[in-house]
């Protein structure tokens, strides 16, 4: 049967821990005393009259301490009654008569005083039980040697088992002594019931309810009952209202049995739940009550501690103000009085919840005085002696006016204190010790953006007297500027793609290249290499991943480079000695090793002139170590031929042959630093001792 989250997790609570009891076989009440007493056990109940108290003539025993156990009194092994065990602490009261006149001096002693002290203290010690409906009362008789003990020692306990009750019931307890020397002593005990215990099979009246299992499944919860058919029971669900009156609008009695005392049992299992405790927040409202007042609605009890707190614009969180509201507990649906002498929009009341510290806040004068001000909040300490200090409330904490902080309370202290001074502060609490000031800071912020806007303007009147003084320089510069605004819009809209293929070596050729498509990026090209798609590579795999690049670059009118080193050399001749097999690609991520089956063919059957262009770089690679089958399109050596480079890539009518000199001159600027670095490896083919790597 699904129940509304909120509704029931506010009614229910956690179930109590299950107990194991101890079993007293036999209907009959004995009772035993602790090693140095002896102690008897009245037959039958005794009338319960403590009368009033009376002096002790002597040393007697007393009750000082009630202790109570649950035990199980069984007639049969499934019919037991749940039973309470009750022991009783005792200890002496009272002195000795001391002995009078020449006794006192070593005189003879009295021999009816010597016999007292070598006979018995003897108590009856009365235990008076009520659980409604039933009241009994039994007698204890107690005795120790009375040479073993001392006044005011504790001589021991007597255990009386047991008084019968009734599960769920509430029993109270009292002791005292016949005569009665002392207040008797009481204690008072809410028994579990079925639920909490392990008497299920043992007491034949939990045979009689249904065991309730609850379980939350998203915002609906769940109660599960473990029902016979023969089981006639009832079902309430109840708003548990611990203080305050009880709510009747939420009691819903599903089912009654028809007994007028039947055996019940009760469940509370989302009491410790956070979810139930975050639902009750969120139904919680702070509510502000003219003139100064305001209130916490809730459906429920709830445990908050609420402060006022400060709220700057801008967010940030909300400076509390101890002194004016010190945390205490919250009462809800109770009207409370914040004392304030003026109030602000913003001034806040905070709640903070005592279950994982969830905050509610609410600046209460919003709505009647508008938005959040950016005023200084100043807060005046005074001492006995009437000498004050004052400091502002920042995100950085209280900072004094007078001080050589950075923040914007210390540059304008003296200001502010002016304003205080002059009476532009609105004081909002005071008392004998400390004081609260809002301050408005507008004044301010306008002074701010006056001189922003006074720098701006003379930054303006340099520029055009700049203009002024050399008019030739500034029209260079706008001509350069509109150039290359028309270049980069160019670049935009016409930059032509440019697929990369190498065959990947080792670190310091990858390197190179990179700085190769970085550079050629900065020109209007839309350069696309393997090292820029390693995910897509590893997904798609080489061969996939260029045939989808060279069918994207040639369709919109692009170029394949062809980046020939002594890797990519024995590749393509490996392919072209073996005919058509398709040499193994030489790493997971080597698209030029797969690209051979498409690009080879290109250039057998005459395909390949305006769609490829091969290049190479210098120190690396001669020029007749390139295959004559890929000489068919141009073939360069970078970055010495870096211009016919650039203009080949580049569509016809793209920049003059000075902005190509240009260009080709900063790709070179980029290039030259990785070239350099792969040559001068140690153990580079390209080192002096080894010579120029011919591919041969």
């Amino acid at each position: 049967m699904p129940v509304p989250w909120f509704l029931l997790s506010l009614a229910l609570g956690r179930s109590p821990m299950v107990l194991s009891l101890e079993r007293l076989v036999g209907p009959q009440d004995t009772a035993r005393c602790s090693p140095g007493l002896s102690c008897h056990l009245w037959d039958g109940d005794v009338l319960c009259l403590p009368g009033s108290i009376v002096s002790a003539p002597g040393p007697v025993l007393v009750p000082t301490r009630l202790q109570t156990e649950l035990v199980l009194r069984c007639y049969q092994e499934t019919d037991c009654d749940l039973c309470v065990r009750v022991a009783i602490h005792l200890a002496v009261h009272g002195h000795w008569e001391e002995p009078k006149g020449e006794e006192k001096f070593g005189g003879a002693a009295d021999p009816e005083l010597e016999e007292s002290r070598n006979a018995f203290l003897q108590a009856q010690v009365v235990l008076s039980f009520q659980a409604y409906p039933t009241a009994r009362c039994v007698l204890l008789e107690v005795q120790v040697p009375a040479a073993l003990v001392q006044p005011g020692q504790s001589v021991g306990s007597v255990v009386f088992d047991c008084f019968e009750a009734a599960l769920g019931a509430e029993v109270r307890i009292w002791s005292y002594t016949q005569p009665r020397y002392q207040k008797e002593l009481n204690l008072t005990q809410h028994l579990p019931d079925c639920k909490g215990l392990e008497v299920r099979d043992s007491i034949q009246s939990c045979w009689a309810l249904p065991w309730l299992n609850v379980s939350a499944d998203g915002d609906d919860v769940h109660l599960v009952l473990d029902v016979s058919e023969d089981q006639r029971f009832g079902l309430s669900l109840y708003w548990n209202q611990v203080q305050g009156p009880t709510k009747p609008w939420w009691h819903r009695n599903l089912v009654w049995p028809l007994e007028p005392d039947s055996v019940r049992t009760s469940i509370c299992p989302f009491r410790e739940d956070p979810r139930a405790h975050r639902n009750l927040w969120r139904a919680a409202r702070l509510q502000l009550l003219p003139p100064r007042g305001w209130r916490l609605d809730a459906p429920c009890s709830l445990p908050a501690e609420a402060t006022l707190c400060w709220q700057a614009p801008g967010g940030g969180p909300c400076q509390s103000l101890v002194p004016p509201l010190p945390p205490a507990n919250v009462t809800v649906n109770k009207a409370l009085e914040l004392p304030l002498l003026n109030v602000h929009p913003n001034l806040c009341v905070q709640q903070v919840s005592s279950w994982e510290k969830l905050q509610l806040q609410e600046c209460l004068w919003v709505d009647s005085l508008g938005p959040l001000k950016d005023d200084m909040l100043l807060v005046e300490t005074r001492d006995p002696h009437n000498n004050r200090s004052l400091c502002a409330l920042e995100p950085s904490g209280c900072t004094p006016l007078l001080s050589r902080a950075s923040t914007r309370a210390a540059r304008l202290g003296e200001q502010l204190l002016q304003d205080l001074q002059s009476g532009q502060c609105l004081q909002l609490w005071d008392d004998d010790l400390r004081a609260l000031w809002a301050c408005p800071m507008d004044k301010y912020v306008h002074q701010r953006w006056a001189l922003v806007w006074l720098a701006c303007l003379l930054f303006v009147a340099v520029l055009f007297l700049l203009f002024l003084f050399r008019k030739d320089q500034v029209k260079g510069w706008l001509r350069l500027l509109k150039e290359d605004i028309r270049a980069g819009r160019k670049s935009a809209t016409r930059g032509r793609a440019a697929l990369l293929l190498y065959s990947a070596e080792d670190s310091g050729f990858e390197r190179l290249v990179s700085a190769l498509a970085s550079a050629l990026c900065q020109l209007p090209l839309r350069v696309a290499v393997d090292l820029w798609s390693r995910r897509e590579l590893s997904a798609q795999g080489p061969l996939a991943w260029f045939h989808a690049q060279r069918r994207q670059t040639l369709q919109e009118g692009g170029v394949v480079v062809l980046l020939f080193s002594p890797g990519a050399v024995v590749l393509c001749r490996e392919w072209l000695q073996d005919g058509a097999s398709t040499p193994a690609p030489q790493g997971p991520h080597d698209a030029f090793a797969a690209s051979l089956s498409c690009v080879l063919p290109d250039f057998l059957q005459g395909r390949a002139p305006g769609r490829y262009v091969g290049a190479y770089f210098d120190g690396l690679l001669h020029s007749d170590a390139v295959p004559a089958l890929f000489r068919s399109v141009p073939v360069f050596s970078l970055p010495s031929q870096l211009p016919g480079f650039l203009g080949t890539l580049q569509e016809p009518g793209d920049p003059r042959p000075g902005l190509l000199r240009e260009r080709a001159r900063l790709v070179s600027q980029a290039l030259q630093p990785a070239l350099d670095q792969l040559l001068k490896a140690p153990g580079d083919p390209g080192d002096p001792e080894d010579g120029t790597r011919d591919g041969t």
